[in-house]
């Protein structure tokens, strides 16, 4: 009951946010209703061509004690297809509202968003609002696309329990933004051999982007260094003639920003802690058309210094656009 009562005093803090989020998005699919679930755990089962024909089904969003299982605590999976072939809106946001208690969201097998931590190191996010961006990478424009929702509930409610579940367009979003926002590779230490293109990070952990790293408990650092990667890959028929900068938002606290391998920006007033000010100042950066790659991955390496306190890319706006349009962006996105 305590949880319950934290939970809504939460929902009624956030109405203002939460309204303000919303008007900026428009709901292109509806995803409120029956969903195929399964108590369980698997990880075949974010798979697409995994048979869920056996599966249960249950009504999204509700608790899952409201619908039929009662008193269960454990992992559990949700499933559903969807049809994108009529869909030609940019810029798409999956929300799943409030998720008790830790989560992990896939499109077509790809990790796209995850709250709280799962067993051993368990922490709830059962507070946290969903809001994860669908890279277009990942997406089948012309046919079904399996989001698959895996979760894990200690006690009381459990499951995606409450919000407007769907799938949303930002509309306010300036022409030609490719949104970097989501799931990134993250890593302690330091090394300049992780800027580099050819450098394997399939064993560093994913962090959501942007987020104080501390706050998603995936660092136990108090103060040093740490990098993050992500690969973006350009649509085919973007122009990467035109002026490109990376807008990175806000950092705490010194950033070092690589494009493909080579540095292209530093924020860094080399004050000491309490007095410097650079995690205030939006990362932007121009991109230099001879690093961009078209039709293939492009690399972008971000080594964060922190002086202690919070840490990491904690702040949007994420993206490339057009420099003519980086305004838009910023007056959009703040």
């Amino acid at each position: 009951m305590m949880k319950m009562k934290r939970l809504i005093y939460l929902v009624v803090l956030l109405l203002p946010y939460l309204s303000s989020a919303q008007e900026e998005l428009k709901r292109v699919v509806d995803l409120r209703g029956y969903w195929k679930f399964s108590i369980g755990d698997n990880p075949r089962w974010s798979n697409p061509e995994y048979n869920d024909q056996s599966w249960e089904k249950i009504f999204v969003p509700a608790p899952w004690e409201n619908e039929g299982f009662s008193g269960f605590d454990g992992y559990a999976w949700y499933r559903i297809t969807v049809d994108f072939k009529n869909i030609s809106d940019q810029n798409l946001f999956l929300v799943l509202g409030f998720i008790d208690d830790v989560d992990e969201v896939y499109l077509n097998g790809h990790l796209i968003g995850h709250s709280g931590s799962f067993p051993p190191n368990f922490y709830t996010a059962y507070n946290s609002y969903r809001k994860y961006y669908v890279p277009e990478v990942y997406l089948n424009r012309n046919g079904k696309n399996l989001i698959a929702i895996r979760v894990f509930d200690t006690i009381l409610e459990g499951g995606i329990i409450k919000g407007d579940v769907g799938i949303y367009s930002d509309k306010n979003c300036p022409e030609k933004t490719i949104l970097l926002e989501g799931n990134w590779k993250f890593k302690e230490g330091d090394s300049q051999t992780w800027a580099r293109e050819d450098f394997e990070d399939r064993d560093w952990q994913d962090i959501m982007v942007p987020s104080l790293w501390r706050s998603l408990k995936k660092t136990h650092i108090q103060k040093g260094v740490a990098w993050y990667r992500k690969e973006v890959t350009f649509p085919t028929k973007y122009n990467t003639n035109e002026d490109l900068v990376l807008v990175l938002g806000k950092i705490d606290d010194f950033d070092e920003t690589y494009f493909n391998g080579v540095k292209i920006g530093e924020t860094n007033d080399h004050k000491p802690y309490g007095w410097t000010t650079s995690y205030l100042q939006p990362r932007v950066y121009d991109i230099p058309k001879s690093l961009i790659k078209k039709g293939e991955p492009n690399l972008i390496s971000v080594r964060v210094s922190d002086l202690g306190g919070d840490a990491g890319i904690y702040n949007g706006p994420l993206a490339i656009i057009p420099k003519s349009k980086l305004d838009d962006l910023i007056l959009v996105r703040e």
